[in-house]
């Protein structure tokens, strides 16, 4: 009786010491991501059953300063899920490990080309991405084919003649695009598509005054000066689905969470009237350039479970997974292969991204971006609304930027021998 009294408190004690040897990884997500991911961590921990995930969700509108505050307080987590935009600021913290090293090429070939490179700084990988957005058109297809458009424009004149003919079209107040103006995301791509450099001299100065950022800019402005797009932001749209079904507006440049918000909102009588396509190019190198957007996995330089975080980062990253996910949230996987599953090769308005995925640029890699987009925005709505020419706003653009990044010229002096 002893003997097996004895057995079982060993065995327990056994136990408990494999359950205290269990490598815990602190996982941060972001909004809807984080509460849908902790439903793919039992399958990560059953292959892995040494290693338990503990995620933790956190809003989107408190997570730069959350992750901000856990770097300086020396308390990040294992893994975390942040904004390609942010990878440039917490490379400058080193707060991030390479994973050059962890990715093969084969894998590499198998990421869209410029969204992983999002993830790069000088030539390093640090980040790698967990899903991917970029902006294109969504559109009405009968009010296009009204307007005597059976297929969507691909250039920047067929853009223009399209927006010309459905202004023109009878029926009440209505407009042939909507452009929200606290958006900079357009008026940047314009001067992308272009070849634009809007940053000079190793991104040290703001470089909006330059011929093709002038003309896309021009371009943009012209949109609204012809009466084409309503002088209006997002939040002045009382009910944006239900005014593109209204027929409000019959384009709208848009990410591909509004996909399944478009599927979702629109009465079912005009789920057959919409569709998507990649963006109008300036001349006839169709699709034209769109932004290379999404969210990024990384391991914090101070984790000490680095291997096991990456474990976590691989499983995160497998076709399967990402198919999974995708089913979940509606985000759209970064790798190639997972592309050819009949899930996303037989849904049409996806597709539209695939094709322009493969057509994406990422914005300058510096940690000053958020604050000098919000710049573009305040002074593309200024030159908008007549309160400033042309000629002013990139003008007064640049001066903005130039003090936005004039500390980053102190540092880049500090730096020289």
């Amino acid at each position: 009786m002893r003997l097996i009294s004895l057995l079982l408190v060993l065995a327990l004690l056994g136990a408990c010491r494999q359950k205290v040897e269990k490598t815990v990884l602190e996982f941060w997500a972001m909004g809807r991501e984080g509460e849908v991911v902790q439903s793919l961590m039992p399958e990560f921990e059953r292959r892995h059953p040494e290693i338990q995930v503990e995620v933790q969700q956190i809003p989107w509108s408190a997570a730069h300063e959350k992750l901000l505050t856990a770097y300086a307080g020396d308390a990040m987590p294992d893994v975390f899920q942040l904004g390609n935009t942010w990878i440039p600021e917490f490379v400058v913290l080193n707060a991030m490990v390479s994973l050059t090293d962890r990715l093969t090429a084969t894998q590499r070939e198998n990421y869209f080309q410029g969204i992983l490179e999002t993830n790069e700084i000088d030539g390093r990988l640090y980040a790698l991405p967990w899903y991917v957005d970029t902006r294109l058109l969504f559109y009405r297809t009968d009010i296009l084919a009204k307007a005597g458009f059976s297929a969507p424009p691909r250039t920047w004149n067929e853009w223009l003649a399209a927006m010309a003919r459905v202004k023109a079209l009878s029926g009440g107040e209505r407009y042939a695009l909507l452009l929200p103006m606290n958006e900079w995301q357009v008026p940047v791509i314009l001067g992308l598509q272009l070849g634009a450099e809007l940053l000079r001299d190793e991104a040290r100065f703001g470089n909006f005054q330059n011929d093709a950022f002038r003309r896309a800019f021009r371009f943009y402005l012209d949109i609204f000066r012809r009466g084409y797009a309503p002088a209006v932001s997002e939040a002045q749209v009382a009910n944006l689905y239900q005014e593109f079904a209204n027929g409000y507006f019959a384009m709208y440049v848009t990410g591909p969470w509004n996909i399944g918000e478009f599927e979702r909102r629109l009465p079912k009588a005009l789920q057959d009237r919409w569709t998507t396509a990649p963006m109008p190019a300036p001349d006839l190198d169709y699709p034209g350039l769109s932004l290379a957007g999404g969210a990024s996995l990384a391991i914090a330089r101070s984790s000490t479970h680095k291997d096991q975080a990456w474990k976590l980062i691989k499983f995160l990253s497998e076709p399967e997974q990402q198919l999974i996910f995708y089913r979940l949230t509606g985000d759209l996987p970064p790798r190639r292969s997972a592309w050819g599953h009949p899930d996303l090769a037989t849904a049409a308005r996806a597709q539209a991204f695939k094709t322009q995925l493969e057509r994406v640029m990422s914005t300058p890699k510096i940690p000053e971006w958020e604050r000098i987009a919000s710049k573009i925005a305040h002074y593309a709505e200024k030159a908008v609304r007549g309160e400033l020419t042309e000629e002013q706003a990139v003008s007064a653009l640049d001066e903005d930027v130039d003090h936005i990044l004039e500390k980053r010229r102190w540092l880049l002096r500090k730096r020289k021998p």
